[in-house]
């Protein structure tokens, strides 16, 4: 289903931005299938409290395909860092079994503008996470994406990532056609500080859809959409019946 709103314009043709999706789809199976994308992770690994990582000490006696990085985040209960690591395997089975992630023909009616109104020294808002026992982690959203679809108003919310805008969304399609847990989607900025670009065509299945090793945040209620957002990645597809988790 396409939303019945009207998409923006732009100079470009459709087939130009059809070779521009397919060109996004080449680089994101060679990002997933890098050694240390979303399909090499074998293992996040928590310290105990106040142990710092040593990712080469980690990596001593694993095969030379083994990549070892460090990581922190914030610990739920007391606030304080919490330290980990990340195993990484160039050679990983989920890698060799990998085929292709399925996606919806790409629709033009699915790039979408929407105002952007930013928050004066931003906010936090907290997010449900996959594998983390239940619990919300707060994150930074910087400004509200305000857009209509199909003749309902949203108001939604996506957190910085490393300087990016990142959407978490759900919509009926979910755990049917899609990924269960809900979809990404980077947002583009323009040269209007007060509009934004939502090119669901680019929507991408999380990175806890390739690896149970990640925790992903789950989309807030208000990132929910009434209709079926069928645009973008729908599912991982491996070959020769690889169990996979997701």
């Amino acid at each position: 289903m396409s939303p019945t709103v009207s998409h923006s314009s732009t100079d470009q043709s459709t087939a130009d931005s059809v070779r521009e999706w397919d060109a996004w789809r080449a680089e994101r199976r060679r990002a997933l299938t890098s050694p240390t994308g979303n399909l090499a992770l074998i293992e996040t690994r928590w310290l105990p409290a106040g142990e710092r990582p040593d990712a080469e000490a980690a990596r001593t006696g694993r095969p030379d395909s083994v990549t070892v990085t460090a990581l922190q985040r914030t610990d739920l209960v007391t606030g304080e860092p919490e330290h980990g690591m990340r195993f990484w395997d160039a050679d990983a089975p989920a890698i060799r079994y990998f085929d292709r992630v399925d996606v919806f023909p790409y629709d033009p009616a699915w790039v979408l503008e929407a105002t952007y109104t930013s928050v004066p020294g931003a906010r936090r808002v907290p997010f449900e996470h996959i594998r983390d026992n239940g619990g919300t982690r707060d994150l930074v959203v910087p400004g509200d994406i305000a857009l209509t679809v199909d003749g309902r108003d949203y108001t939604l919310s996506a957190f910085d990532d490393d300087g990016t805008l990142l959407l978490v969304f759900g919509d009926p399609t979910n755990g049917d056609t899609t990924y269960g847990a809900g979809r990404f989607l980077f947002v583009q900025r323009t040269e209007d500080d007060h509009r934004v670009l939502l090119d669901f065509n680019r929507a991408f299945v999380p990175p806890c859809g390739f690896s149970d090793q990640y925790n992903c945040p789950m989309p807030p209620r208000q990132n929910r959409f009434h209709l079926p957002v069928e645009a973008g990645e729908k599912r991982p597809v491996f070959r020769d019946g690889f169990p996979a988790q997701h």
